[in-house]
């Protein structure tokens, strides 16, 4: 079926649902009842999230059915949101079948809401050990995304803008999309109290050009310091465990550790380690005793990952950059012990195909490390979304590849991931928010 049919029929059934040839209830809008949402969240081989916020106390479910055959109807549990958790509710669709797109009708109250835009998902394949190998696909990238508030913001001008990149980012019709920290920005009436916490992300998450992207890319998510709490802040921060806490209502990673958010997914032949730069961390100004930035647990867990790992290509995900030698800012390089021993420990294993992907600086830049005959290493760094950018004048990062700094203009990227399975690719394409292509590289898997 045609993408423009499947809307079509997605349509139809949000508008009156058939019991019998008769009409049941017809489609109320989404002024009436949803606040938020509906956003896709993770994805599997047999089930999905489903993310919606609505505007008081409702019960919320979902209906969901092959594009292909939009008889075959099958619906989430209910879930009664609540007011103290921001009315928020998770839906988990879990009667699904590997490597199907999926149209989904959300329900409010037993009342279907008005489709706006595209709604779907889709479920993973399965490859491993099928002749065809491993599915190719693309993925969007970016951090950094301030949204203007005036009756709370302090600058002297508005700070951010040109929220028309979330509808270019669709454009490039990528099958999931990484936030890659200071998704939102907490301002001091915020990082106080979890009614601060709440007000920022419903606020952040109402902004209708972000809607169509949330409604039908897979969205995964890490964290910086503007998720966490004030500007900089670490591990002493005493609303930690309410950040953590918000941070898991509004988003729908796959899984999460004991203690912090990192995580990890696969999809086709890559696997994505999702990296908390945060719970863990030591002040930047702390210099009296051994520093963290990742912490000895998660480290140890991260280095265990990447050995154990068999897929072609591994993604970490991290709020601040890595690769960069600069002691300057929060870089990796300002707790350079523990830095060293990541990299080290990626050395020692012979790991190939590893990629860092961060965000934070306020401009795009592609590192390479690559010294001694070891495995390339490359750290590629895509900011900001809809914040203001912030030129490295003075910073001469010796490991940018030429061409690939953007700081200029508000931008993204996207990542496919192609070819047969001996000869792999990574095609990296950065874009301004009108979606104009800026640069391209390929990275071949060794």
């Amino acid at each position: 079926m045609k993408r423009s049919a499947a809307i079509f029929v997605t349509f139809l059934l949000a508008s009156f649902i058939s019991i019998g040839g008769k009409s049941k209830i017809p489609a109320q809008t989404d002024s009436i009842s949803l606040k938020n949402g509906p956003m896709v969240g993770y994805s599997s081989h047999k089930e999905v999230k489903l993310w919606v916020q609505t505007k008081k106390p409702a019960k919320v479910y979902a209906e969901y059915f092959p594009i292909q055959d939009p008889k075959t109807r099958k619906k989430t549990a209910e879930i009664t949101t609540r007011h103290e958790n921001g009315n928020v509710a998770h839906l988990i669709a879990d009667s699904l079948e590997p490597g199907t797109v999926y149209s989904y009708v959300i329900y409010v109250d037993d009342a279907p809401i008005d489709i706006r835009n595209t709604q779907q998902f889709r479920t993973l394949p399965i490859w491993i050990g099928k002749q065809n190998g491993p599915p190719n696909f693309r993925f969007a990238l970016g951090s950094c995304s301030f949204i203007n508030d005036p009756k709370y913001d302090t600058q002297p001008k508005p700070y951010g803008g040109n929220y028309e990149i979330f509808r270019s980012i669709l454009s490039k019709e990528p099958e999931f999309m990484l936030w890659m920290g200071d998704n939102i920005y907490l301002r001091e009436p915020d990082w106080d109290s979890r009614t601060g916490f709440l007000y920022r992300y419903t606020h952040q998450r109402a902004v209708p050009e972000l809607a169509p992207l949330l409604a039908r890319v897979h969205q995964y998510a890490i964290w910086d310091d503007h998720d966490w709490g004030p500007n900089d802040s670490d591990s002493s921060f005493w609303l930690r465990d309410t950040a953590e806490e918000m941070f898991k209502l509004f988003w729908a990673n796959p899984n999460y550790a004991k203690y912090g958010i990192y995580g990890s997914f696969t999809w086709g032949d890559s696997q994505f380690f999702l990296m908390d730069d945060r719970t863990f961390r030591t002040a930047n100004d702390n210099r009296t005793g051994k520093r963290s930035y990742l912490g000895e647990k998660q480290l140890d867990w991260l280095i265990n990952s990447l050995a154990f790992s068999k897929y072609t290509f591994k993604f970490v995900v991290v709020g601040g950059q890595v690769l960069n030698p600069l002691e300057v800012y929060e870089n990796y390089s300002t707790y350079s012990e523990e830095r060293n021993r990541l990299i080290a420990a990626i050395r020692k294993l012979k790991l190939k195909n590893v990629i860092f992907l961060t965000g934070d600086r306020h401009f795009t830049e592609l590192s390479l490390l690559e010294e001694n005959g070891e495995e390339p290493l490359y750290d590629l760094t895509v900011s900001p979304l809809t914040s203001s950018t912030y030129p490295p004048i003075t910073e001469k990062n010796p490991l940018r590849i030429q061409g690939t700094l953007v700081d200029d203009k508000r931008n993204f990227g996207t990542i496919e991931v192609s070819g047969p399975l001996k000869s792999r690719k990574l095609t990296v394409r950065i874009f301004d928010f009108e979606g104009k292509e800026l640069w391209t590289r390929e990275i071949p898997a060794k």
